[in-house]
């Protein structure tokens, strides 16, 4: 069993950037993939990116590619993604996870809320 902590969201204006951080515990951390998907109000939880457990390979979402990156630090047990030039429509709960490489999640964090308004 892996735990996974979310943190960093908040309320940012159109252009923005936040930092996102999950911490885990438990399961080795280094040795699986993690991802970071998102659920805004009446819609479906959408993959946003993923990386590997060395972090040497990265997956993002279409939506997402050029303006989000997602980084590990494995001494530290934290993953992380990386927000710039947010727009409205990235406002959401977003959530920390392990996943099956590439977009397939397992184990869930609790969620951190990101809105994106002026």
């Amino acid at each position: 069993q892996v735990q996974l902590i979310e943190s960093g969201g908040g309320l940012v204006q159109p252009g923005g950037s936040l930092r996102l951080a999950c911490a885990a515990s438990g399961r080795t951390f280094s040795s699986g993939s993690m991802g970071w998907f998102r659920q805004a109000p009446g819609k479906e939880r959408e993959f946003v990116a993923a990386i590997s457990w060395s972090g040497g390979s990265t997956y993002y979402a279409d939506s997402v590619k050029g303006r989000f990156t997602i980084s590990r630090d494995n001494a530290k047990n934290t993953v992380y993604l990386q927000m710039n030039s947010l727009k409205p429509e990235d406002t959401a709960v977003y959530y920390c996870a392990t996943v099956n490489l590439p977009t397939t999640p397992r184990d869930w964090g609790q969620g951190t809320q990101v809105t994106v308004s002026s």
